[in-house]
């Protein structure tokens, strides 16, 4: 049986909001699922000297309004939330916490999630708006609280930021399709193409 997509993302991520609107019907189409794996994007930058695109010179300019043009390209609400980057770490648990029973529940958390950050530009940053999130999906809040809070769950999201590093992920979104790592939303074409034709 053919393995899932890797999908690698930060909740902070404007282009992993983009790219989770689109890598479900991506892996479906080529009868694959994807798995959602969100990471912390700090401490990838921590190994790789980087920081958020936005704050460069120039380029943080631009690519706040390449964000937005591919936001309208595809047909989604983008609003840059007035703290950005922002911590993204309660979320990042509590998709985890919901994955442990229900990943397709994990999976509507995360869009859910997606959607407050750069559909309504209000990042939940705390743990209690993370979980405020979670009687959308079908999760009670307050289970959802208590998950967030729980030290099996801090380091689950340790853990998988650390298979991300292992992996080779340095950048959100980040793609990884039978070994061949695919960085950027600006790839789901390419992994389109990848997957038509076997590679090359």
């Amino acid at each position: 049986m053919p393995q899932p997509i890797e999908f690698w993302f930060d909740f902070s991520s404007p282009y992993g909001y983009l790219a989770a609107q689109k890598i479900d019907k991506l892996a479906e189409n080529h009868r694959r699922s994807a798995s959602w794996r969100p990471f912390l994007l700090g401490a990838v930058f921590k190994v790789t000297g980087s920081r958020p695109l936005i704050e460069f010179p120039l380029k943080g300019a631009y690519s706040k309004r390449d964000m937005e043009r591919s936001a309208r390209e595809i047909g989604v609400p983008f609003q840059l939330p007035a703290k950005f980057p922002f911590l993204s770490v309660a979320a990042a648990r509590g998709f985890y916490f919901i994955d442990a029973t229900d990943p397709g529940k994990a999976r509507a958390y995360a869009k859910a999630v997606y959607h407050r950050i750069f559909g309504e530009g209000q990042p939940p940053e705390t743990g209690e708006q993370a979980a405020e999130l979670g009687p959308k999906v079908g999760v009670d809040a307050q289970a959802l609280l208590a998950g967030i809070n729980d030290q099996a769950i801090k380091d689950k999201l340790r853990t998988e930021t650390d298979r991300a590093i292992a992996a080779g992920v340095f950048g959100s979104p980040f793609f990884i399709v039978d070994g061949e790592p695919f960085w950027g939303h600006d790839r789901l074409e390419q992994i389109d193409r990848w997957l038509e034709t076997g590679g090359w």
